[in-house]
């Protein structure tokens, strides 16, 4: 065996030695050169940071501007509520997450266990309604209902209820003067998003914790405004959290009011007559299903001709905005938002779509005259229409020979307009359309601000649709791989138009042209758009943006935010036809279809424009329509599957009418009984306390009072939708006609 000399191993260790000391002495030099620049080099600034963390913070809510009526009544404010919260973060420091703190306080309250632990529960997309959708890290209101009884029975048994607080706080509150609703104009608040604090935090107007922000409405819209400033005070505490000293104190400015053009006693008018047209509506038996009209859902507008404020908006169904405040229980919200309720936070004024039917005819009539045609003609209004060896009949197949399109306006002939737009297609080149086709038909409905928003202060407005040529290839595009899968050409009725649409989809037909020309077809507009078309026509032609917010002015009343009309253009039309149709409109409630619901009325006085309108939709029951206006506003209303609109629609809007100007059902004019003759121009007064003068509003109707009907004793008949070109396509292309309307013919695509 050959012994190894140690030797030979010592400069192979000397050098590990060595490396290894070089290191412990690199990192020492780097752990005091560290120490050296947080102690000595950035010490102090390190210092007042700690310091921070021995200042606690203290929330004061400023308290949320009112949203007053025209005249100053509040609809929506505040009031004092004692209010139970629970700190999910103290909660879950206990060892079962706060539940036996819980089922105590649900005993306190008399509420069920699982409904107080489903409220402090963090929402999220797999957690169902109630949930907290605010800052885990501030208190979770349990209930803002409750009693000075069990506030004192938390308060004074802390020791069983840590984590738990009860204080009096300001809760919004929407009072419903007089009954008036005003849901989802107004809108609802929740709790601030942690998202939505850290997109504040660097504008002007950044959020706390403690905010409740505005998510739909009013309430959204303005909440910059409404919401004011919370105050804020930092207290000096030492380590165990006794304060030792009062660091900074930030005070709370409350937030502006908002004055807006709602009258609440017209709105509670509009808001009752709604729901009671709706109600009468599906005691009536429809023809054309044998059963009677369901009445769905509805909405109505009243609008300021001259400015575009909007006087009342309501849409049914509807809801109380109460059940947002100090959070919303399960049940509440599945109602809210469930199918079976017809989803009544939808504000249908201004996101509610669908074919307008005949009161879209003022705009093919002015797209005619641009496109060169005479006011006067003659056209005839035959009682049919063939079309590609299928023959469509007028209303009531009533024929009234060679009329203007003034008459045609009065009397709703479909034919009329069915002649006009197809020979427009046709000098337009039909299918294959010349390179610079004017399209005066859809050209002028996009100048009258259809197919946009309007403009309006409210949010998530819907800009309805327009069928143009480039609509047509846009939803062809869109829907080709679907229809080209789906469709034969020996199929059934649904798979033979989609094979249709899978090879001329994109192609603008006469059958489009022809639907489209009487408000049908692909054809989709709001309440809100016709009512500021209508109002347009009665002021000469400008096109206001509609508005709801009147003034912004501040707590004290010293600072007053006017908000001015504003338009968004002018209707394309020369006086002379603007005043050519003013005047069909008015023979339309005097000797035309909406003659019968306007007996007695005081034409001389308060001259009266109308226009009814009767829309198909596929699958379902017509869709009422009515639009009308005076010098003062325009009213429109619609009610979904509610039959006609003369039939429907008219009598409310006729006794809306009465209350505006006093007008009894004999046509006398009582200037006492009229609630707003004249629009409202005065902003209502805000002393320096916050204090407002603001009148009452009584219930409507009144108790044991005669309500004005507006209607005489005669019937007459209503105007019923016409035949239609083009079969639906798909379940989303809702507006077309039914083979009922063809007189029993059976039903076939045209394409010519």
């Amino acid at each position: 065996m050959t012994n190894i000399p140690e030797t030979g191993r010592t400069p192979r260790v000397q050098i590990r030695l060595v490396i290894i000391q070089i290191l412990v002495v690199s990192l020492l030099g780097t752990l005091g050169g560290r120490l050296w620049y947080l102690q000595i080099r950035e010490g102090e600034a390190y210092a007042k940071e700690a310091s921070g963390n021995h200042v606690q913070q203290v929330v004061d809510p400023a308290v949320r501007g009112s949203i007053l009526d025209a005249r100053g009544v509040p609809i929506a404010d505040n009031e004092t509520r004692l209010v139970v919260s629970a700190s999910r973060t103290d909660l879950l420091k206990m060892d079962d997450d706060g539940k036996a703190v819980l089922t105590k306080l649900a005993g306190v309250l008399g509420m069920k266990p699982k409904e107080v632990m489903n409220k402090v529960r963090l929402c999220d997309s797999k957690t169902p309604q109630p949930c907290w959708n605010g800052s885990p890290y501030q208190p979770i209101p349990i209930t803002d209902e409750a009693t000075a009884k069990q506030a004192l029975q938390i308060r004074e048994r802390s020791e069983d209820f840590p984590g738990i607080t009860a204080e009096p706080q300001a809760v919004r509150r929407y009072p419903a003067p007089g009954k008036a609703n005003t849901a989802q104009v107004l809108g609802y608040l929740s709790p601030v998003t942690d998202e939505e604090i850290q997109q504040a935090q660097n504008t002007s107007s950044p959020y706390l914790r403690s905010d409740q922000v505005g998510r739909s409405g009013l309430e959204r819209q303005y909440d910059k405004q409404l919401r004011g400033k919370a105050g804020v005070t930092r207290y000096e505490v030492d380590n165990l959290g006794r304060v030792i000293g009062q660091a900074e104190a930030d005070p709370a400015h409350p937030g502006s009011n908002l004055v807006t053009s709602i009258d609440a006693r017209v709105q509670r008018i509009a808001e009752y007559e709604l729901n009671e047209a709706m109600k009468e509506a599906r005691k009536q038996l429809d023809r054309n299903t044998g059963v009677n009209y369901k009445a769905d859902s509805g909405a109505v507008v009243v609008m300021e001709a001259k400015t575009g404020r909007v006087v009342a908006m309501a849409s049914n169904p509807t809801y109380d905005p109460n059940a947002w405040v100090g959070g919303i229980s399960g049940k509440d919200y599945a109602t809210l938002t469930g199918k079976k309720s017809n989803y009544p936070l939808l504000n249908r004024a201004i996101q509610g779509q669908s074919a307008p039917g005949s009161i879209f005819k003022v705009v093919p009539t002015a797209a005619a005259i641009n496109a060169g045609y005479s006011f006067n003609g003659p056209y005839e209004c035959s009682s049919s229409y063939a079309l590609g060896g299928q023959v469509f009949k007028n209303f009531e197949s009533k024929g009234y020979g060679p009329i203007s399109l003034g008459r045609a306006l009065e009397v709703s002939c479909d034919t009329v307009f069915y002649r006009l737009s197809h020979e427009e297609w046709k000098r337009d080149g039909g299918t294959k359309p010349k390179k610079n086709a004017n399209d005066w038909f859809y050209k002028t409905a996009h100048q009258f601000g259809l197919g946009d928003e309007t403009g309006i202060d409210l949010p998530n407005e819907v800009t309805g649709r327009i069928p143009d040529r480039q609509w047509k290839k846009d939803y062809w595009k869109a829907n080709k791989d679907v229809w080209c899968k789906t469709g034969k050409k020996d199929g059934s009725y649904a798979e033979r138009i989609a094979y249709e649409n899978c090879l001329e989809g994109n192609r603008l037909r006469a059958g489009d042209s022809i639907n489209y020309s009487i408000g049908q077809g692909d054809t989709l507009v709001t309440p809100i758009q016709m009512a500021t078309i209508y109002a347009a026509i009665s002021n000469g032609g400008t096109l206001y943006d509609p508005a709801v917010g009147k003034a912004v002015i501040s707590a004290d009343g010293k600072n007053v935010q006017e908000i001015k009309p504003k338009s968004h253009g002018k209707l394309p039309m020369t006086k002379q036809t603007r005043d050519e149709i003013d005047d069909a409109l008015a023979g339309v409630a005097t000797r035309g279809t909406a003659a019968w619901r306007f007996t007695g009325w005081p034409q001389d006085k308060i001259p009266m424009h109308a226009k009814t309108g009767t829309a198909e939709v596929y699958g379902k029951q017509t869709t009422s329509w009515f639009a009308t206006y005076t010098k003062d506003y325009s009213i429109v209303m619609t009610i979904s599957q509610g039959g006609t609109g003369s039939g429907a629609s008219a009598p409310a809007v006729r006794k809306l009418y009465n209350a505006l100007y006093g007008v009894s059902e004999d046509g006398k004019i009582d200037k006492k009984k009229a609630l707003l003759p004249t629009p409202q121009k005065n902003l209502p007064k805000i002393e320096s306390d916050g204090s407002i003068d603001a009148p009452k509003v009584a219930a409507y109707p009144p108790k044991n009072a005669e309500k004005a009907t507006g209607q005489g004793e005669q019937s007459a008949p209503v105007e019923t939708p016409a035949a239609t070109v083009n079969p639906p396509t798909t379940g989303n292309r809702n507006t077309r006609r039914r083979s009922a309307r063809h007189g029993g013919q059976k039903r076939r695509r045209t394409t010519p």
